[in-house]
């Protein structure tokens, strides 16, 4: 079970605050063409999509390319402009065997409760070769995270809840994945840091739903604080793992 439920309110909260545009989708991919070769007819799983968002870039960038969007939450589903998005989670992906040629998992890792199942199913979809990009934050790395900056309490939350980088290897392992790649993408998340504090969704973010209402609310004081001097966009480093 994910950490969070994903229902209407937390699937709202995600459309209206966590699309990224401009800069931020840039750098993305600039990364992940590091490790996946788009071509025509290349077909690529967005796996736990959300809202589409990624499914929707993917098809902008590389329109010759087919795009496999799948997300177990109906909320979700039913947010998502693009179409079509099919119901099915990490291991029970709706996909027949060695019918895609990347699978991407944005923002998921830490809601899969099997991962060695998961990587399993995605080894069985997946054609030989082919890569796993996982976008995520991880237990030890949140320097460059906003929310664990005005809200220290994420950070217990993220080490506590999400899994390390080599539980991660180590899960795929069995199934016969090793890892292709490793690095921190920086992103502009919001155009300025009061832009975030003005358009702040608790719904919106797992950290912040795992923590209490009191340090929920202390860090919403120092955001709304600094974001009265700070100036500049909003800077957050998310790491890409990938696994072959």
């Amino acid at each position: 079970m994910a950490l969070i439920a994903y229902d209407k309110t937390d699937a709202a909260a995600f459309e209206a605050t966590r699309h990224l545009s401009g800069d931020a989708l840039g750098a993305w991919r600039a990364a992940i063409t590091r490790y996946l070769d788009p071509r025509p007819g290349m077909r690529l799983l967005d796996l736990g999509c959300g809202t589409g968002s990624w499914s929707q870039a993917f098809r902008a960038w590389w329109p010759a390319a087919g795009v496999l969007a799948v997300e177990p939450s109906a909320a979700m589903r039913e947010r998502a402009p693009f179409q079509p998005v099919l119901a099915g989670h990490a291991a029970d992906i709706p996909a027949a065997d060695a019918s895609v040629d990347a699978v991407w998992i944005s923002t998921v890792i830490h809601h899969v409760p099997d991962l060695p199942a998961a990587a399993r199913e995605i080894r069985r979809v997946l054609k030989p070769g082919g890569p796993v990009l996982i976008r995520s934050a991880f237990p030890g790395r949140h320097d460059g995270l906003t929310l664990c900056r005005f809200w220290p309490e994420a950070i217990t939350a993220l080490n506590g809840s999400y899994p390390a980088v080599a539980t991660v290897e180590e899960a795929f392992a069995t199934a016969g994945f090793t890892t292709a790649g490793f690095e921190p993408v920086a992103q502009v998340s919001a155009p300025s840091l009061e832009h975030a504090a003005t358009h702040l969704r608790r719904e919106a973010h797992t950290l912040l739903q795992l923590i209490s209402d009191d340090a929920y609310a202390r860090g919403v004081r120092r955001l709304s604080a600094a974001a009265r001097t700070t100036t500049g966009p909003q800077i957050d480093v998310l790491d890409l793992l990938v696994l072959r």
